[in-house]
This record gives structure tokens, sequence and C-alpha cells, in this order.
């Protein structure tokens, strides 16, 4: 039902479109015959704003992969640098999360670890909503920051790095089997905001996936066994991410002219200092509000890449 509302909708909003169209068309045609610049303006206005919708529309009818249609997790983890760089990490966190809110997904913060003085040393977000992972799985790799640090007393510049990474929550029609000899489970104390009960307890569930080397883990619910249920649904998206990763990565090396898309590299820079300009790296394509970007205004970074990667597909 969620999937025939989801279509059902989509179908209503371009036939909307359609119809806003032909509508404006006609009363533009109505203001050239009779000379009305007011009018004419008006839809052209209208025009450039309809434009706009069918092109997000054209983008979200091309998130056909396997799991575009998830939620998601989205990882933080600060590069070398100490405060600088978990300050710039927490500061990717909340970029994405002012981009969910604005879209209307749900954010839950699964797990967090403070910087010792400022920022994250790591994170973990769930997003939920429709075609969460779809919009979302092309801002996987290294964010660059240059800025003059607020922590440096000579007021210096500083070039930080922060990693993101991007995976799908695994719905009930997905079979994942994980091995549990394959695996250690470590608890231990949370950190940060969660009352007395989370911090003097072992409720926080390390897991790791020793085939593979991949780590998760989860620390925001009270309940020790909650937070490994999750932990364990953390693992299974991780590892089925790995494998659409796989795939990509094969589809993409028979393709020349994507050889330089992978995962885990450096894809936008974020200049603060001495000029504003955030740049992607893969696109070009640039926003000299970074301030505005830095508040979650990431859509146009978000839509060219995806359409980069579809037309190599």
């Amino acid at each position: 039902m969620q999937e025939r509302n989801y279509l059902e909708g989509q179908i209503t909003s371009l036939h909307n479109l359609a119809s806003e169209f032909e509508d404006t068309y006609a009363l533009a045609e109505m203001a050239w015959e009779e000379n009305d610049e007011a009018s004419l303006d008006e839809a052209e206005k209208i025009l450039a704003r309809l434009k706009e919708r069918a092109a997000k529309a054209e983008l979200e009818a091309l998130l056909s992969g396997e799991a575009d249609g998830n939620d998601c997790y989205i990882e933080f983890h600060p590069g070398a640098g100490g405060t600088e760089s978990n300050d710039w990490a927490a500061m990717l966190m909340r970029m994405y999360m002012r981009w969910a809110a604005n879209h209307g997904y749900k954010v839950e913060v699964i797990e967090e670890q403070p910087g010792d003085e400022a920022g994250i040393k790591s994170a973990t977000l769930l997003i939920k909503g429709q075609n969460a992972y779809g919009w979302l799985k092309t801002e996987s790799g290294n964010h660059r920051l240059v800025r003059i640090s607020p922590f440096d007393s000579n007021a210096k510049r500083h070039t930080s790095f922060a990693s993101v990474w991007v995976y799908p929550v695994i719905d009930d029609k997905i079979e994942i089997e994980v091995n549990e000899s394959d695996c250690r489970i470590d608890t231990f104390r949370a950190s940060g905001a969660g009352g007395q009960h989370v911090n003097t307890t072992d409720s926080a569930v390390r897991i790791t996936h020793i085939p593979s080397g991949i780590v998760v883990q989860c620390q925001n619910q009270r309940s020790q066994h909650k937070n490994k249920a999750t932990a364990w649904n953390l693992l299974r998206a991780r590892l089925y991410e790995e494998e659409l990763q796989k795939r990509e990565e094969e589809a993409l090396a028979a393709a020349a002219s994507k050889t330089d898309i992978g995962w885990g590299h450096k894809i936008r820079s974020y200049v603060l200092q001495p000029y504003q300009l955030v740049k992607d790296l893969r696109t070009n394509v640039e926003n000299p509000n970074a301030m505005a970007v830095l508040d979650g205004d990431i859509d146009a970074f978000m839509a060219a890449a995806l359409a980069q990667r579809v037309a190599g597909d």
C-alpha cells in the first residue's frame, strides 16, 4: 500500500505539472496577443518554477535502484586534526539534519560520540522517508573544509577533512545472513547525553564483523537488548551496502568515462576563507553561498551527482 500510494502521488504530480503547463502556456499566448507585459512576466515566472519541478520529478523517476526507496543510515567520522576535524564532522552532521528536516524526512540519532573539546568523534543518523537512500547515496566520500580556525588563537587558516558514509536500511524483502560466529560483540558505557542510567551501565553495544572488518555500534537506548538489535540491523545494512558497492564498482569498471567515481574519495570542497565557495569535485557544481549550503541547501549538488551516475549506468 505504501508503494501504491507513492506511485499514485507521483502520477498525480505529473498530471498536475502537465495541466499547469497547459494553463500557463495559454495565459502566455493571450498575454502576447494583447501585449500584456505584466501577465507575460508572471507566466514566465510560473514556467520557470514548473521547469524546476519537472527536473526534480525527472530525477525522482530515475531513483529506481534496488534500495533507492529505502530509509538510510549516515555515518560521520572526522579525519586527522583533533578538535578542528571533530568540529567539521559535527558541522556536516548538522548540514544533513537540516537538509532532511527541510524535505520532511525524520531523523534519529543512533550513535554519537562527542569530541573532547568540541564536535564529534563519530556519529550515526537514521534518515526515514521515501527515497532517502536514493537521494543521499551520492554523498558518501570525504568532505574538505578550509576556514579560519575558531580554535586557533593565531587565527590561521586550517584545512580539515571528515568522511560521510551512506548505506540503506534493509527492509523485510531483503535477506542478509550474518554468521554470529564471525562477529565479536562488546558492551560499554555510553557517553554524552542520556541520563544517569545510560551513562553508568554497559548499555552501549559494538559489533565487529571480523571477515569484513566492519564495525557498528549503538548507544541511543537505555536497554542493551534494544541497542544490540539496532546494531545487528546496522551490520546487515552495511554488509548489504558493501554488496551494492561491489556491483556498482564492477559496472563502473566497464565504463571508462566513470572510472573517477568511487566511494571514500574527496567529493566536495567547502571554502569559507579567504572567499566563500562550495564546489563538487565530481560534477563541478558550485555555490558561492557557503553558509546556505552548510544550512542544508545541497539539492543542486545531489541532483547533479545523481544525474551523472544515472547517465553512466
